[in-house]
């Protein structure tokens, strides 16, 4: 014992410091979506590293991500409250832990002039997403909305960013896309209008998401993914030049293209996550889990209460 302390002393009195605890590893799923920009400032800017993470994100398909934590290749993944419920029915047990953001204007349906309303659709070619995605929820749950299911339209399965494009070469009657894809369509209104956003169907709402394995194995990984997602809003705050700036870089956007594409949403801090969690979380869920029925992407409800993890948040 005193051998050990004496070591300890020397160590000390020469300036040796300690071996430093290794960073705990997470691969991260998510897409170019606006709404997930955060994770990427985190990264970047050496949040994750300061709260003892290693973190890779990888930029993957939302109908591929999945399999991606399936096999392994991903603990964790950033996606729509609806579609964790997806995941879930289809045996990619999950639990969300934390709400990245909400949803108010930044995701909606292009469409041509000559459509002036969601009834108008009926027959059209439709480019979004494959179901079990959240484009495609979004198309569902407007169209439900208006009477109608996606069996009116004639869906054309291309991603959001493949979408708008598609549109701006004339391709297609409508498409579905969000921010920062979106804007690219509000820019050439001679190629067509925004017929719905999130604006007139608050529906869209987005969470980070791990697997049980990991959430057991490193909960105070769980605990620091949160805790930098919150400081990374923080740093949005305090330096918004240089945050508009790396985000924006990550998608190919300036730091001013990037903050008009932000304003269409709102990320969520810890207060708005406690709030999520408690009241408008389950009720949600609920309402998206009684369409994914009807749509035939899920054959029950889910126990809501087995969907997510809020601890990490307080």
């Amino acid at each position: 014992m005193k051998k050990t302390l004496f070591g300890l002393s020397l160590a000390l009195s020469l300036g040796l410091a300690a071996p430093a605890m290794a960073a705990t590893s997470v691969a991260i799923g998510i897409s170019g979506w606006t709404g997930f920009a955060p994770l990427t400032l985190a990264k970047v800017a050496g949040i994750f590293e300061k709260h003892g993470l290693d973190v890779t994100i990888k930029k993957i398909p939302q109908a591929s991500r999945p399999l991606a934590i399936a096999s392994g290749d991903l603990q964790c993944a950033a996606t729509t409250v609806e579609t964790w419920i997806v995941w879930n029915a289809s045996g990619v047990t999950t639990k969300q832990i934390f709400q990245l953001d909400e949803s108010y204007g930044a995701d909606g349906i292009v469409a041509r002039g000559a459509i002036k309303t969601v009834a108008d659709l009926k027959g059209k070619q439709v480019a979004s997403s494959a179901p079990g995605t959240s484009p495609y929820f979004l198309l569902a749950w407007v169209l439900n909305k208006n009477g109608m299911s996606t069996k009116d339209v004639t869906v054309v399965n291309l991603e959001p960013d493949a979408a708008a494009q598609a549109f701006l070469a004339g391709q297609n009657d409508a498409a579905v896309s969000y921010e920062p894809f979106l804007s690219a369509v509000r820019d050439k209104p001679d190629q067509g209008h925004i017929l719905a956003t999130t604006l007139d169907y608050p529906m869209v709402m987005d969470t980070l998401g791990c697997t049980p394995a990991f959430l057991d194995a490193h909960p105070d990984a769980a605990k620091a993914l949160a805790d930098s997602y919150f400081e990374a809003l923080d740093m949005i705050k305090a330096s918004p030049d240089k945050s508009n700036e790396i985000m924006g870089a990550d998608v190919k956007q300036s730091a001013a293209e990037f903050a008009d594409s932000a304003k269409y949403l709102r990320w969520a801090d810890r207060a708005d996550n406690k709030k999520f969690f408690n009241d408008e979380f389950p009720s949600f869920s609920k309402t998206a889990a009684d369409l994914l029925i009807k749509m035939g992407l899920i054959s029950s409800a889910p126990d809501v209460s087995t969907l997510a993890d809020p601890r990490f948040v307080n």
